[in-house]
């Protein structure tokens, strides 16, 4: 007995020591923190409870067999975070460069069909070379083995990736289908070919950080959602973030004691809008004095940002926010905001989060650029993920509703429950000048003064159409409210909605204009 449990203590100690302290030293010296020292960080102290241990890899070719390690290279299993389940797997850079292994792609697979079957959060921390040559094709297909199980949990479970290192080649796939991806500054990147692939075939010299570094993934492709400036404040992050959601799409979100009241009423609010309709202002002031004590973690901060979206809580609930930013592009809707939007509403309605809209939009950016693009294809996205959402749906129209983009933001039309307005809403067609010169076209032409005309009618149209009274008098607004008094009767609204019950048509699944 005292031989086994030696033996037994010896190979725990292995399995800890991952690639030993030269190289852990190496990690620390780039910026980065070793697996377990992540999972400490991520999870509750002293809770971790880890799984497949002593797992060793079965590969016998180039000298393999010379080189084994318990655990392979993998850290994985269960803890707590803010006292609730997760689950979590970590790559060890320090062992065999993190590559993915037969054995262990099968202890992540284990982890996240527990997770699957217990209705937890799943995360996964990446810092790995890809997969590990010397396997062949059952690397491979761990990687497919893990694909498949992103794509079963999806909408089941919230799954979040933190990238920590680097993730390259078929690795990438999975955080691409999980729910949100963290990337950390200057030492993690991510892409499908490599810099020296790219110079090959297509003779483009980039580096590793301009091709696939934190910033690039978090403000020009939006592969990723977050940027931390190292790796425990992404782990900090990745606790926030779960604080807002539930663990599963069976629960609801969790609810947190707030000091601050829910009638609270913010006179700011009624000048926040500026006289002027092309003047710009910062649609996060809006949310900022709306939300419980001004708490906004703002998804997709550095992306597309002509739309804001992020989380929040009223009367200590959680929410989604997607607001349209005035402050940016005039908060035009594009490609890239169409589809930031609708991926994040769907995340949403999967999870039992309630949707606030603010919407200040004056329609979509013209332009060959976007229509060649798909801005038809992209921009049904998000009027598909609004219309196909069941959670309570409340919609505030600061200012500017105009075109398809008005029906596109949470409109009635689109099954939203509550739909409010300020008195500076402006609610048709299009803007008044446009409007103007197409209605009175031909009057117009035959004006003396075309300037006067022009300014006099559009005035004329701006006071009949450019108003959110007409909308109200079709019942498209349940009310017209004075900006102060958003917070309460977001609030009241959302109360009163805590038990809707919405459903759509029995079938297999829509098919959203991808």
């Amino acid at each position: 007995m005292s031989d086994r449990l030696e033996e037994l203590r010896r190979r725990h100690a292995v399995a800890e020591a991952g690639g030993g302290e030269e190289r852990r030293a190496r990690q620390h010296k780039e910026g980065k923190l070793a697996a377990r020292e992540r999972i400490d960080l991520l999870l509750d102290e002293g809770t971790f409870e880890e799984m497949d241990k002593l797992v060793r890899h079965r590969c016998r070719d180039f000298g393999m067999e010379e080189q084994v390690i318990d655990g392979d290279g993998f850290v994985t299993g269960f803890g707590l975070i803010h006292g609730r389940p997760a689950y979590v797997f970590a790559q060890d850079f320090t062992v065999f460069g993190g590559s993915l292994s037969e054995m262990n792609a099968k202890k992540i697979v284990k982890v996240m069909d527990l997770a699957l079957k217990t209705g937890a959060p799943v995360i996964g921390l990446n810092d790995s070379g890809g997969a590990r040559i010397q396997e062949g094709v059952v690397s491979l297909g761990g990687y497919a083995d893990i694909f498949l199980r992103n794509t079963l949990s999806s909408g089941v479970i919230p799954q979040i990736s933190a990238i920590m290192g680097p993730c390259a080649g078929g690795a990438v796939y999975s955080p691409a289908i999980t729910d949100f991806t963290f990337m950390v500054d200057k030492t993690s990147y991510m892409f499908v070919t490599g810099p020296d692939v790219i110079k090959t075939v297509t003779h483009e010299d980039v580096t590793k950080e301009k091709l696939g570094g934190a910033m690039t993934h978090n403000s020009v492709s939006g592969v990723a959602h977050f940027l931390s400036h190292d790796d425990a404040e992404c782990l900090r992050m990745i606790r926030e973030l779960l604080s807002y959601l539930p663990q599963n799409n069976r629960e609801d979100p969790p609810i947190r004691e707030t000091g601050d009241p829910a009638g609270r009423e913010d006179a700011s609010l009624d000048t926040l809008v500026p006289a002027a309709s092309n003047q710009p202002y910062d649609i996060k002031d809006v949310i900022h004095r709306v939300v419980d004590n001004g708490d906004f973690f703002e998804v997709h901060e550095h992306w597309a940002r002509n739309i804001v979206i992020g989380f929040a809580r009223m009367a200590g609930r959680p929410v989604g926010v997607v607001a349209n930013q005035p402050a940016y592009l005039a908060g035009v809707l594009d490609i890239d905001s169409s589809t930031k939007g609708a991926r994040f509403v769907r995340f949403c309605d999967a999870f039992n989060i309630p949707i606030l809209t603010f919407e200040d939009v004056p329609g979509f950016l013209p332009g060959t650029a976007q229509e060649f693009g798909g801005i038809i294809r992209h921009g049904a996205k998000l009027l598909y993920a609004y219309a196909e959402a069941t959670v309570p749906k409340i919609t505030v129209i600061t200012r500017k509703a105009y075109g398809g983009a008005y029906c596109v933001m949470g409109s009635k039309h689109l099954r939203t429950d509550v739909n409010l307005a300020w008195p500076t809403a402006e609610i048709a067609v299009m803007g008044a000048e446009g409007a103007v010169n197409i209605v009175y076209r031909r009057e117009l032409a035959a004006a003396a003064d075309q300037n006067a005309l022009r300014q006099a009618k559009t005035e004329e149209f701006r006071e009949r159409f450019a108003n959110p009274f007409v909308a109200a008098e079709h019942g498209f607004l349940d009310d017209v409210i004075e900006p102060r008094q958003t917070r309460p009767q977001v609030i009241r609204a959302l109360r009163m909605l805590e038990t809707k019950v919405d459903t759509m048509p029995k079938k297999k699944h829509g098919n959203i204009p991808l």
